[in-house]
């Protein structure tokens, strides 16, 4: 009885201890503070609710505190809420917390985690994303540039061929098809035109994907649940399978026309590093490159696909429901281009300078409406720690970017939409008035397509805008900004009229969008 009593004390004690914080390490570390679990389900039933995961788990801070821990089934989460943990886990400790998380869902997605995105940190994943980086940073500012300004002149063709009938338009497939030839261009040195039937393929596959993966669905949190029929796990297998095809036959081709002497795009960069570690005969090729198989080579093009065009074209969409919704900062925006770029000519990118307040209308679309407000899980790779809190390894770490970009100690009215946020007190430069914004993530997993995404964004817009005014068909009502949440926040489908501003037109003898 004396041991059982000793061990009611010692019990006691250390609950007491974590419910005051009290540090019962050497170290001086405590435990992060915990939402309730049970056994075998962990905190699922504190996460119930009729709120979006991001949106809970920002209300859950009132609470356990900015960082917390929960159990989602048996795997121990800890939740960052606040850009100075984030900051520790993204950058001062990025490779401490590097890794990735095996999901089912993932899995398929990216054969067992041979891409960039979803893949565990280790040598081959490192050679992987040097490589890509590298090639991403020859095209994106030369090839990939010029097909950006071919397809936005065919975005605002479109445009304006609904304006001549009066019809509104859905601009997300259309958006979707100048997005995904901008990656096309990068990765392949070919385009899709309007009604193909492979990029209608692609269309239906990337929604598929889109809506299964990667949202701890119940069959991730319990891996054991996929023997059972499930109809999403079903879609998803579909939709990588039609997916996988694509780019098997992208692939074939391209190796058959493939060239040590001329590098056309990244895939030409990634079969040529694939070559030279079969054949170990290039200088400074690392150790990693040994394990670059073939599916790795396809599951990287795979996310530059799926991250390079869904993320894009959801920000592209995010912002123009903005726009119709704050008609002054379409205004603005129109006026700045008229001053700064006139009508003789279309924006390039090299007026990114001139035109600041379209520049910072992009990074308040980027902070209100963040496209994946969860980043990816991170996961620690050894014992370490976040803040006062100890961290062991096989954690997994979720930044919740939703928090950090509505933090309202960091961020004035971060409800409301205000380009302004990002502007000097003059208006003349962008500036970033908060450490708490991260769109694109940070450190060793930032995202690799940051400078294009921005690239295409700026061009995408400033042409569009320069040509139109944006608004709903009369009696229908605003976009919605709730958004679904996925892999990415989608908006809601609504949608566009496009009004040709005064002076642009159709030649008479030309399909080209042209200034009169």
């Amino acid at each position: 009885m004396a041991w059982f009593l000793g061990l009611c004390v010692i019990l006691a004690v250390f609950l007491l201890a974590v419910r005051l914080k009290v540090p019962l390490f050497s170290d001086g570390l405590q435990e992060p503070p915990w939402l309730p679990a049970l056994p075998f389900i962990g905190s699922l039933l504190s996460l119930r609710g009729r709120q979006q995961p991001h949106i809970l788990f920002k209300e859950l801070q009132e609470t356990y505190g900015a960082t917390y821990s929960l159990m989602m089934g048996s795997r121990r989460v800890i939740m960052v809420n606040h850009h100075l943990h984030a900051k520790e886990v993204l950058l001062k400790k990025g490779k401490a917390f590097a890794g990735r998380p095996r999901t089912v869902t993932t899995d398929i997605l990216t054969r067992n985690g041979k891409d960039i995105a979803f893949g565990d940190y280790s040598a081959t994943w490192k050679f992987h994303r040097k490589i890509v980086h590298a090639a991403l940073c020859l095209f994106g500012e030369g090839s990939a540039s010029i097909e950006e300004n071919q397809e936005a002149q065919s975005l605002c063709d479109i445009l304006s061929e609904a304006a001549d009938s009066m019809l509104a338009l859905d601009l997300a497939p259309e958006l979707t098809r100048a997005v995904t030839n901008v990656i096309c261009s990068l990765c392949f040195n070919s385009s899709y035109s309007r009604g193909d039937f492979e990029f209608e393929a692609m269309l239906q596959y990337s929604k598929g994907i889109v809506d299964t993966v990667a949202k701890d669905s119940l069959v991730d949190i319990f891996p054991w649940l996929q023997i059972f029929p499930n109809a999403d796990l079903r879609l998803l297998k579909h939709c990588v399978s039609i997916r996988d095809q694509l780019l098997q036959r992208k692939y074939d081709e391209h190796k058959a026309g493939y060239s040590d002497h001329v590098q056309r795009d990244l895939l030409d960069a990634l079969l040529r590093a694939k070559s030279s570690a079969e054949n170990n005969n290039t200088a400074g090729v690392s150790a990693g490159a040994v394990g670059l198989t073939d599916d790795h080579v396809l599951m990287t093009v795979g996310d530059i696909f799926g991250a390079g065009v869904e993320t894009t074209t959801t920000v592209l969409k995010w912002a123009v429901a903005y726009l119709i919704h704050h008609p002054q900062v379409q205004c603005s925006i129109q006026e700045e281009l008229d001053r700064k770029v006139g009508g003789d000519r279309s924006p390039q990118l090299s007026d990114r300078g001139s035109l600041p307040y379209l520049e910072a209308t992009i990074r308040e679309v980027l902070r209100i409406r963040p496209v994946a407000p969860l980043l990816i899980p991170h996961v620690a790779l050894k014992d370490t720690s976040i803040g006062d809190f100890s961290v062991k390894t096989g954690t997994r770490v979720i930044v919740n970017l939703w928090s950090l970009h509505h933090d309202e100690n960091e961020w004035r009215n971060p409800e409301i939409f205000d380009p302004g946020r990002f502007l000097n007190s003059d208006g003349t430069a962008v500036t970033i008035p908060s450490s708490s914004y991260l769109p694109f993530g940070a450190g060793v997993r930032v995202c690799l397509g940051e400078a294009l995404a921005k690239m295409e964004l700026f061009l995408f817009l400033s042409w569009i805008l320069q040509r139109f005014t944006l608004s709903v068909p009369p009696g229908d009502p605003l976009p919605s900004l709730d958004g679904k949440f996925g892999v990415v926040l989608q908006p809601a489908q609504y949608k566009v009229i496009a009004t040709p501003r005064a002076g642009w037109g159709r030649t008479p003898d030309s399909d080209t969008l042209v200034h009169r």
